[in-house]
């Protein structure tokens, strides 16, 4: 049984002509096949310099990139973009405007028969669920549709793996969180490994098997969503992943340094050890945000949306210690 992974990014290093820092910093991590990866960071951060050296658009200073055990690219070498049988997808979508639907998705099917290429086209309007759309235009098509056809002219042709730069950054809110899930269920019925770079936590979370994420061109952690959330490998990761602050050990009785203190840790306690005060409070749909003061720092509390609580009040909370990531 063949257990070799289906992408191996091995100390990777990019850096753009010019620069004094590198974009992406010695780079490790590995995708099996038919895993969703994701990376996560702020902009600036390498995310999408990783995307762009896999796709072929940036060489590599150093390190080495696999897919399906053939070298795709090394420092000094790499196989042209059209050889890597990559599938992206980039923000705006691209869609041909002068082109339908149907001749959207088939674009890239010229090596199959005309009949072949129309069962292909009528299968992947099926699936993603556009049936009857084949001779609409894009202009005739919402975001989240176009969205949807970008997406199957690139698994068309059956590439090797999809690559995704922020898929979703230009559709509404209430779209993203529609999609995102249908997307999920795609991916695996196709069988295709995914690799995507996005800023936003919650889409992260929501398709990956794997996340990354990624700070000054350092890859800091690559692990479940399980994990990064609940074994955080060090303080910048606990910083970024989730709502939270951080506050002294001491003052909860604990030892070490800072504890990355989170809402849901906190109740209402009359008995509790911590003595708050409330800065304000404001609607966090479907309930209510607290902010405390604790001694020297700020912290959260989750509210039902009938809460009664109001600025300039004093509270106890007690916590739960058991989870909290501790620096």
């Amino acid at each position: 049984m063949n257990t070799a992974p289906h992408l191996n990014i091995s100390g990777l290093v990019v850096r753009y002509p010019g620069a004094k820092q590198n974009a992406v910093d010695g780079v490790d991590m590995q995708l099996a096949r038919g895993e969703i990866g994701v990376l996560l960071g702020a902009s600036g951060s390498g995310k999408t310099s990783i995307l762009r050296a896999l796709a072929g658009f940036e060489s590599l200073l150093a390190g080495s990139i696999t897919l399906e055990g053939q070298c795709i690219a090394r420092a000094g070498h790499g196989l042209p973009p059209e050889k890597r049988r990559l599938g992206m997808m980039f923000q705006d979508f691209a869609l041909f405007p002068h082109l339908d639907v149907a001749a959207n998705i088939g674009f890239g099917l010229g090596r199959l028969s005309r009949e072949e290429r129309r069962t292909c086209v009528a299968d992947w309007l099926v699936r993603i669920g556009l049936d009857g759309f084949a001779n609409r235009y894009p202009h005739e098509l919402s975001g989240g549709q176009q969205q949807r056809v970008a997406l199957a002219r690139a698994l068309a042709p059956k590439p090797a793996m999809l690559l995704l730069d922020e898929p979703f950054s230009a559709l509404d809110a209430d779209t993203r969180g529609r999609l995102a899930s249908d997307l999920r269920q795609l991916f695996r019925e196709a069988a295709i490994t995914v690799l995507m770079v996005t800023h936003d936590q919650q889409e992260a979370f929501a398709l990956g098997d794997k996340v990354g994420v990624m700070a000054g061109g350092k890859l800091l952690q690559w692990d479940t969503p399980a994990a990064l959330y609940h074994q955080p490998a060090c303080a910048e990761v606990a910083g970024f992943i989730g709502r939270g602050a951080w506050v002294d050990a001491a003052s909860l009785g604990l030892t070490g340094g800072k504890v990355r203190l989170r809402p849901e840790a906190l109740r209402l306690d009359a008995n509790g050890v911590l003595a708050c005060e409330v800065l304000d409070v404001r609607f966090h749909g479907p309930g209510q945000v607290a902010r405390l003061k604790l001694g020297a720092d700020e912290i959260e509390l989750d509210l039902a949306a009938n809460s009664q609580i109001k600025p300039g009040e004093h509270l106890r909370l007690s916590f739960d210690g058991e989870n909290l990531p501790r620096f």
